[in-house]
């Protein structure tokens, strides 16, 4: 579960860019200045981004990795590497499954650029594909992960989310301030074999290079 101080390095530069991003979203979509609590159902288009994972962030335990995604995989460009994130504006045309609000400190762009909450939670079912952490770690060797590539991976169980609540925390504009931050991820659902599944993650300081994750994925 350890990275190494690249791989943080870079996952701490993502996740300030792409709450960056979201902010400006929220802000051009969303209210007027001063507003604490901004929503992001229509017509704000959400985050720009297809599923949860970034170049050094893939939630996983030791056996078992899960991918998230936000909006409807079969409109995910199926060369598209995942691992770029965002995909502006092409992935504003693919549906999304959750719905949200930003919090702010003083207010949103061009007051304050980074919210110092976001909260996104299922509006139906939320796919998540898992795929064993090892073939996970053959597959990002490249630094390329794409939708193609996940479903020829040999473990790939497909799952529907009914129930799912992802948390972000920038650490920027905190109270305690910078390597205060945290991602929580809450999530359970029925695979296509009728299976059930739990995904729970917790993963604190998320803006420093010291982190520490707590990560659980069941099949029932």
């Amino acid at each position: 579960m350890r990275e190494t101080n690249s791989n943080k390095g870079t996952r701490n530069t993502r996740v300030l860019l792409l709450a960056v991003v979201l902010g400006g979203l929220f802000g051009l979509f969303s209210g007027t200045a001063g507003a604490q609590v901004i929503t992001f159902t229509p017509p704000d288009p959400g985050p720009p981004y297809y599923a949860v994972l970034e170049p050094g962030f893939v939630p996983h335990t030791a056996d078992w990795a899960a991918v998230v995604f936000l909006r409807e995989t079969s409109c995910v460009p199926a060369g598209f590497n995942l691992l770029n994130v965002e995909n502006i504006p092409a992935v504003f045309g693919c549906e999304l499954n959750v719905e949200g609000h930003a919090i702010w400190k003083n207010g949103p762009p061009p007051i304050d650029f980074v919210p110092i909450q976001t909260v996104l939670r299922g509006t139906g079912d939320v796919q998540i594909w898992f795929v064993r952490w090892s073939e996970m770690e053959s597959a990002l060797a490249d630094d390329v992960l794409t939708v193609a590539e996940l479903s020829a991976l040999p473990s790939l169980q497909v799952g529907s989310a009914s129930f799912f609540k992802l948390t972000q925390q920038p650490g920027v504009n905190r109270p305690q301030g910078p390597g205060n931050g945290k991602i929580e991820l809450n999530a359970k659902g029925t695979l296509e074999d009728g299976r059930g599944f739990s995904v729970q993650m917790r993963e604190m300081g998320v803006d420093q290079q010291s982190t520490f994750r707590s990560m659980k994925i069941e099949f029932r």
